[in-house]
């Protein structure tokens, strides 16, 4: 039976942007630039605060901010630390190898860059948002798209939806939240964001793309011995623990205040069911080359996220009727470069500047495709993505010597003499259907965590501060509950106990032997990877009540 939903407020604005990232702030940003107070804008962010559900390594490229703020170096914002010296190594079990500089492809390098905390990032642009006249609601999650029942077209959101009954049924104290209308509606939820996965189903979006690949990023912060700090000193990892078991690596940015951002990222393509990504970003941490710094070190804070790694194979069709996809909800992320925030500036910017010379003319809810694709096609953002755009395909073929050397071979071409050695090399398969059988793999014997340099995952992930009312239903949705058991688990082993970074799966064996998936929704970092890597793709992650997850500091 269809359930009544109550009379809900509507609110009007020009502009609905979803998401409180560098992509949509930027767009929100750019709007009231152009217009001042000629045009209405609002900004939807679910995390209890702006900044709070935003975690990246960060290493950026200034390209983004030099077009948004040309005198952000004058304005007292909390990007700090030039990048002062750059290296690359390839570990090993034992011992490393650094790659000289001189070999690097000039995309690669991180000149004039700076280490950056992107949380700290979007709380200031925030507040000039706020400045300009932008409207900005936190806690406001978006749970579902308003259509025009004539011309399909997006009208706009469902936000701040609270209190459903455990079924998801409304109660009688139930919030039903607010409609938010717009003449146009800018996506900027980020990687695998709930309501762009719908928009890009409803109008089949990614009809001409590849599949899209993704990468589990997870990050702590650390409070390091000053004599191991190095302010400015950026590190990347490739090689051991992963090996040609998974494609990834690590990172260690020394920011400022003896304080280092140390992170790993494993691509979600793996084969390997008995994989779990958490455990070799602890594997990790005891190479000397980490655990030096370490040493004597106090972690501050953990948390993790998916990354879009697809490239310009990937990206889908980035504008719909009534709406544009920017930022990582696009997939603009640089792989190889492990940067995306530049390009999610660029892109809020790119887009708020078509949505406006849409509205001045009138034109309302349109496909703004014919407007947006040849600015697309000929900005920076796409003529770095192709530079590196088979580095990726390249890794998942051919394992770390792929990346390393034919990719380093593809990038040298195309910056030198503007062709891919490789053409664009295909993604074939999803990150799900990369998942092979159990039985065709071994189980990792992973070292116990010592405490002091490596956490086991419960431990760690208090160090998030993640926050759900428990009242509330499951915001993890199992499209069969059996899969699990039926399917999954004598298949695969039920990789979900392994590749969620919060311990929300878990396999129950009761009294009498009958086993049952457990959904520790409670735990969820809102990181995706589930909605990924499942291979029976029965996980939809959808957005818990407004505020909820996790609550990062300066991550």
């Amino acid at each position: 039976m269809q359930q009544i939903v109550p009379q809900r407020e509507s609110a009007e604005y020009d502009v609905v942007i979803i998401g409180a990232g560098p992509a949509g702030l930027s767009a929100a940003i750019r709007l009231k630039q152009m217009a001042k107070d000629d045009l209405s804008v609002c900004v939807l962010e679910k995390g209890s605060e702006v900044g709070a559900h935003i975690l990246s390594g960060a290493v950026m490229d200034p390209i983004g901010l030099d077009a948004l703020l040309p005198d952000w170096r004058q304005m007292n914002s909390p990007v700090k630390v030039p990048v002062s010296d750059d290296r690359y190594y390839i570990l090993g079990h034992s011992g490393s190898l650094r790659i000289p500089h001189f070999a690097i492809p000039p995309v690669m390098k991180n000149k004039e860059a700076y280490i950056i905390s992107l949380g700290n990032l979007c709380r200031w642009l925030a507040s000039y948002a706020e400045e300009l006249g932008v409207d900005i609601f936190t806690g406001m999650a978006v749970t579902e798209g308003l259509f025009d029942e004539t011309d399909g077209s997006l009208r706009g959101v469902v936000a701040g939806v609270f209190g459903l009954e455990k079924d998801g049924s409304y109660g009688e104290n139930t919030e039903p939240g607010m409609e938010l209308m717009a003449k146009y509606t800018i996506c900027a939820e980020g990687a695998r964001g709930s309501l762009t996965k719908q928009l890009i189903k409803k109008y089949s979006l990614d009809a001409e793309s590849d599949p899209p690949k993704f990468g589990l990023g997870m990050k702590e912060l650390w409070e390091v011995d000053p004599a191991y700090h190095r302010e400015g000193t950026v590190n990347h990892f490739m090689g051991w623990p992963l090996g040609t078991d998974a494609g990834g690596g690590g990172f260690m940015y020394h920011t400022g205040e003896n304080q280092i951002s140390l992170g790993f990222v494993v691509h979600l393509d793996y084969k390997n069911p008995y994989l779990n990504p958490y455990r070799e970003f602890q594997r990790f941490k005891h190479h000397k080359l980490i655990a030096d710094t370490l040493e004597n070190g106090k972690r501050i804070s953990y948390g993790a996220r998916v990354i879009t790694e697809g490239g310009p194979q990937s990206l889908p069709k980035m504008t719909f009727p009534g709406g544009i996809l920017v930022g990582c909800a696009a997939g603009l992320v640089n792989v190889p470069r492990i940067k995306g925030s530049h390009n999610a500036i660029l892109s809020g910017k790119l887009g708020a500047e078509v949505i406006f010379e849409a509205i001045q003319q009138e034109d309302f809810h349109k496909d703004l495709h014919q407007t947006y694709s040849p600015r697309f096609d000929s900005s920076p953002i796409k003529r770095e993505l192709q530079i590196t755009q088979n580095v990726k395909p390249l890794w998942s073929r051919y394992s770390l010597f792929g990346a390393l050397v034919l990719g380093g071979a593809d990038m040298w071409c195309a910056n030198l003499f503007g062709f891919n050695l490789f053409g664009k090399l295909p993604h074939t398969k999803s990150d799900a259907e990369s998942t092979e059988y159990a039985d065709k793999h071994h189980p990792i014997d992973y070292p116990t965590p010592d405490n002091k340099i490596s956490f086991d995952l419960l431990t760690n992930l208090s160090y998030s501060f993640t926050n759900h009312g428990e009242e509330q239903p499951a915001h993890l949705h199992l499209s069969d509950p059996s899969v699990h058991i039926k399917h999954n688990l004598p298949l695969y082993d039920e990789p979900a106990q392994r590749y969620c970074p919060a311990g929300v799966y878990e396999i129950h064996t009761d009294e009498n032997g009958d086993k049952g998936f457990v959904v520790n929704f409670q735990n969820c970092l809102h990181c995706k990877t589930c909605d990924i890597k499942d291979p029976s793709s029965n996980i939809t992650w959808t957005p818990p009540h407004g505020g909820d997850g996790p609550n990062y500091p300066n991550m």
